[in-house]
């Protein structure tokens, strides 16, 4: 008979090699977490201060190609206000002087109402301005801006963000800085820097400790919670879209993108390919869901928490009553982590179990069948 000594070493060994993955965070467990908290994070309806315009392959033919020369752009900035829109923001970037000549027209557009430009992250070391931003607590800090394409020097006084896609290790979108560090300090993405024009504020707070940032706050709203690095969690949000013929804005801040094929890149999200603006958009919706998910920083130390707990309850349940007895207790304490890994992630709080559950599997499977042998022999 296999004795309770050796039955002791075997599931420590189980449990040790079922650990490895998880105490190095191997790449395809991260990206079955990633996935899991994809399939499980709540849906989130718009928050109705949003709309996304689509300059479409069509409108781009009407227009007679692309660029569209910028006193027309003038034109379609005026025309989205005088709809009712509450701001215009132009998920576009503008670098070059426009060859038309439009360039003073549509500057002064920007002006008529509350206007954010796209500056596009570059790898040139070059930074975008930054503003006044109120630290609270020591060492804070946050990704560091690679460099951005400037706009033109015509467009200086209107409010600018970073448009950048930081992907995961499975090469999807899923969180953004809402602030960049530069040599400089802190410069906003474009999602953050529309709120910030929307409330009017003149500067953003960002609240940390001894592990990194905790929160940013655009004066006038709510705090947004952030990981240590002032990522946000982005809710894939449908925001309601509309097109230049319709122009469906009233009361709506109006994020501006092109979506005919091979101007804009796509960016992959667990929704799809994105364009810029949609991505943008949906950073603005994120930052106004109050207790918005996240990933904490204490989450791998739970998670291993979570596992050993959870494995070792199996293999004991499994050992210590008869075998259909303890077939049934194991796979109750099985189905209770992972409801409560589900309930855990729909709360927000992004704390990932299933490779717990399917250690428990392993475990109570190699425990079930030692125990079957034992009883026998």
């Amino acid at each position: 008979n296999i004795s309770i000594v050796w039955m002791k070493r075997i599931g420590l060994l189980v449990v040790f090699i079922l650990a490895l993955p998880l105490v190095f965070q191997v790449t395809p467990l991260e990206i079955l977490k990633l996935r899991v908290f994809d399939a499980l994070v709540e849906k989130h309806e718009p928050s109705g201060n949003f709309v996304i315009l689509n300059i479409t392959e069509e409108d781009v033919a009407r227009e007679g190609g692309w660029p569209i020369p910028r006193q027309r752009l003038a034109q379609i900035h005026v025309d989205l206000l005088n709809k009712g829109a509450i701001g215009v923001g132009w998920v576009v970037s503008f670098p070059q002087p426009d060859r038309f000549g439009g360039d003073e027209v549509f500057a002064e557009a920007l002006s008529y109402g509350p206007t954010v430009l796209a500056s596009f992250e570059y790898d040139n070391q070059i930074y975008p301005k930054t503003v006044g931003t109120i630290l609270l607590g020591e060492n804070i800090s946050g990704i560091m801006a690679k460099g951005v394409v400037s706009n033109h020097k015509v467009f200086s006084t209107s409010p600018q963000g970073i448009s950048a896609a930081p992907v995961e290790v499975d090469n999807l979108l899923r969180r953004m800085p809402l602030l960049y560090q530069t040599p400089d300090g802190f410069a906003a993405s474009y999602g953050t820097e529309v709120l910030k024009v929307l409330a009017n504020a003149k500067s953003y707070i960002i609240r940390g400790d001894e592990n990194g940032m905790q929160q940013i706050t655009v004066q006038g709203l709510p705090p947004v919670d952030v990981d240590s690095l002032g990522r946000k969690w982005i809710s894939w949000i449908d925001t309601p879209q509309t097109d230049l013929e319709t122009m469906d804005v009233a009361g709506k801040f109006v994020f501006v993108g092109v979506t005919a094929a091979g101007i804009m890149p796509q960016i992959a999200t667990p929704i799809g390919l994105l364009e810029p603006h949609k991505v943008q958009a949906a950073l603005s919706e994120s930052i106004l869901i109050p207790n918005s998910p996240k990933i904490p920083d204490w989450s791998i130390a739970a998670e291993i928490g979570i596992f050993i707990v959870s494995v070792a309850l199996i293999w004991l349940l499994t050992q210590s009553f008869g075998m259909s007895l303890g077939l049934v207790l194991g796979g109750g304490a099985l189905i209770m982590t992972g409801l409560g890994g589900a309930w855990m992630i729909r709360s927000g709080i992004l704390i990932d179990v299933s490779w717990s559950v399917i250690s428990q599997f392993i475990a109570g499977s190699v425990a079930f069948y030692l125990r079957f042998r034992d009883q026998n022999q």
